[in-house]
C-alpha cells in the first residue's frame, strides 16, 4: 500500500514535470522533459528524508534542461553537404537537374530517378511539382531557424526567471503554548509559512507566565493555551482581535494495567473510549486512598496517593484545566463563580497540586516523563489530547499506552492574540489556510480539517472521543486567578 506521503511526492513531482513541460515548450519534446525529470528524482531513490525531494529534483531537471537548450542553440554544427557518387555535392547536383527540368521538362522523369527520387506524383513530372518541392524546403528552412529563435528566446527567458532573488521572509517572533512546538518546528509548516512569506521563531513558556509575567514586548503575538489566558493578555494590552486556530480537550495519559484497575474500582469506563469519572476520584483523594488499598492490585502495589499528575499551577494552563474541571464537580456540577463558591473548592483544589510534589512548569516535561520512563513516577498524567496524537505519529507510544478521557472534560481553546501586524498575519494564515489547518490536525488538533484529524487519529490507532458531548465551561479568568493564587499560598 502506497503511503501518503509517497503519494505526495509522486503528486509533486507530477505537477513538477507538466511545469517543467510546459517552461521548455518548443525547446525539448515532452518525452525529453519527462526522462529528465524522472532521471532526477532517482538520483533520491533510497534517501530517508523526502521533505526538500521534489524542489531538488525541478532544480536539477530545470538546470539540465535550460543547459541542453544553451548548447543547442549556440553551438550547433554545421552539417557537411552530402556527395554523389560522381563527387558532386548533392546541393550542386540537385541544381544541375533543375536546372535540365526547367530547359526539358521531358527529361524531367530520368532526372529524378537518377537522383534517387520517385513517387507517385513524379509519375510524369511537370514543373509546378518541382515547385512544390523548392517551397517545402524553403518552408523547412523557416521552420528551423524559427525553432533556433524560439530556443534562444526560452533560454533567455529560464535565465531572466532564475536570475531575481525571492523577496526576504518576514521573520514574525511568537510566544507559546509548549505543546505547540513540535507543529512551528514541523519542516512542512515551516515551508507553508514561508510560501507566504513568513518565517516564525516561537519560544516556548506555560500559558499562565505568558498572560502574566513574559515580557511581551519582545514579540509579535502571544499564543497561550486557552480562552482565559488570551482573554487576560487582550485586557491587558487592549487589543480586540484574537484567532482560535485550533484547539484540544484534556486528557490522561495512562496504562493498560492501571486503566484496568481503575475500571475495577469503578473509577474509569471502558467504553468506545477510556472513561475517567472525576466524581470517583475526588472521592479517593478525598479519603486519602492508596494505589495498594485498590482491590485486586497486582499492576502498581505501592504506596501512594491516587493521583494525577499535572503541570505546576501558578505557570501553566493546563494546570488551570485539571483545577476549572475539578472545581466544577466539587461544587456540585457548577461552574465556580463568587467568592463563597471559590471558599469551597479551595481545600480540595489546594490537595490536588501540593500531595503530588514537584511539578513542571509545562506540559511538555510530564508526558515526556510517562513516554520515556513509564508507569513508575506517574501512573497518570494530565495532557492534551493533541500531545497523546502528535506522540503516536512519531512512533513514541509505546504497546499498553492508552489515552483516557476526564469525565466531563473542557476544550482548551489555543488562543492567538497578535501584538501587532506580523503577528496579526500569522494568526490569520494559522485560521485560514487549508494547509496548515491540515498539518495541525496531523499534529493531534482539533481544526478546520476534521476530516484530516480523524483520519490521523485511524491511521494510528488512537480511540478518541469524535463527539465531545461531556464538555464544561471554564471559569472566567479572576475566578480562575483567585483560586490559582489560593493554591499558590500553599506552596510557601
Amino acid at each position: 500500500m502506497v503511503s501518503v506521503d509517497t503519494l505526495r511526492e509522486e503528486q509533486a513531482i507530477n505537477r513538477t514535470t507538466d511545469h517543467l513541460i510546459q517552461v521548455f515548450a518548443g525547446a525539448h519534446p515532452p518525452e525529453h522533459v519527462e526522462g529528465v525529470t524522472k532521471a532526477a528524482h532517482l538520483r533520491f531513490a533510497g534517501h530517508p528524508v523526502r521533505e526538500f525531494v521534489p524542489i531538488l529534483v525541478e532544480r536539477i531537471a530545470r538546470g539540465e534542461l535550460t543547459a541542453q537548450v544553451a548548447a543547442n542553440a549556440q553551438d550547433r554544427p554545421t552539417a557537411p553537404p552530402k556527395t554523389s557518387a560522381d563527387g558532386q555535392s548533392e546541393t550542386a547536383t540537385t541544381a544541375q537537374n533543375e536546372a535540365k527540368a526547367e530547359s526539358n521538362p521531358e527529361t524531367a522523369a530520368d532526372i529524378s530517378d537518377s537522383s534517387g527520387i520517385h513517387s507517385p506524383e513524379s509519375d510524369p513530372p511537370s514543373p509546378p511539382r518541382l515547385s512544390r518541392v523548392r517551397g517545402k524546403k524553403f518552408l523547412s528552412l523557416i521552420l528551423v531557424a524559427a525553432a533556433v529563435v524560439v530556443a534562444a528566446v526560452v533560454v533567455v527567458n529560464v535565465r531572466q526567471a532564475q536570475v531575481p532573488a525571492p523577496p526576504p521572509l518576514t521573520i514574525v517572533r511568537g510566544v507559546i503554548g509548549s505543546e505547540k512546538k513540535a507543529f512551528f518546528e514541523d519542516p512542512r509548516v515551516v515551508r507553508a509559512l514561508a510560501g507566504k512569506g513568513v518565517r516564525v521563531e516561537v519560544e516556548p513558556a506555560g500559558s499562565r507566565q505568558i498572560a502574566t509575567s513574559v515580557d511581551l514586548a519582545r514579540y509579535d503575538f502571544a499564543f497561550p493555551s486557552s480562552a482565559p489566558a488570551g482573554e487576560w493578555i487582550q485586557r491587558q494590552r487592549r487589543i480586540s482581535t484574537k484567532y482560535t486556530p485550533f484547539s484540544s480537550p484534556m486528557a490522561i495519559a495512562t496504562f493498560r494495567p492501571i486503566a484496568d484497575l481503575l475500571i475495577k474500582a469503578g473509577v474509569a469506563k471502558q467504553g468506545p473510549v477510556l472513561a475517567f469519572n472525576v466524581g470517583r476520584y475526588l472521592e479517593l483523594v478525598t479519603t486519602d486512598v492508596t494505589w495498594d488499598q485498590l482491590p485486586g492490585n497486582a499492576a502498581y502495589p505501592v504506596d501512594k496517593s491516587v493521583l494525577v499528575s499535572t503541570t505546576d499551577p501558578r505557570t501553566s494552563n493546563s494546570a488551570a484545566m485539571y483545577l476549572a474541571i475539578a472545581g466544577y464537580v466539587a461544587n456540585g456540577g457548577k461552574i465556580v463563580h463568587g467568592a463563597g463558591a471559590e471558599k469551597s473548592v479551595l481545600p480540595l483544589m489546594t490537595k490536588l497540586f501540593t500531595s503530588q510534589g514537584y511539578t513542571d512548569n509545562t506540559s511538555e516535561g510530564p508526558f515526556h516523563e510517562y513516554l520515556t520512563v513509564g508507569m513508575g513516577p506517574a501512573p497518570l498524567v494530565w495532557i492534551y489530547e493533541a500531545q497523546f496524537i502528535d506522540a503516536a505519529t512519531r512512533g513514541q507510544v509505546k504497546p499498553g499506552m492508552v489515552l483516557m478521557y476526564p469525565s466531563p472534560t473542557v476544550l482548551s481553546q489555543h488562543t492567538l492574540v497578535p501584538l501587532n501586524a506580523s503577528g496579526d498575519r500569522v494568526g490569520r494564515l494559522l485560521s485560514t489556510d487549508p494547509e496548515l489547518q491540515r498539518l495541525a490536525a496531523e499534529h493531534g488538533f482539533r481544526s478546520g480539517d476534521t476530516a484530516r484529524f480523524a483520519e490521523v487519529a485511524a491511521d494510528h490507532r488512537v480511540p478518541i472521543a469524535t463527539d465531545l458531548i461531556d464538555v464544561v465551561d471554564i471559569p472566567s479568568y479572576d475566578t480562575l486567578e483567585h483560586l490559582l493564587d489560593g493554591v499558590a499560598k500553599s506552596y510557601g
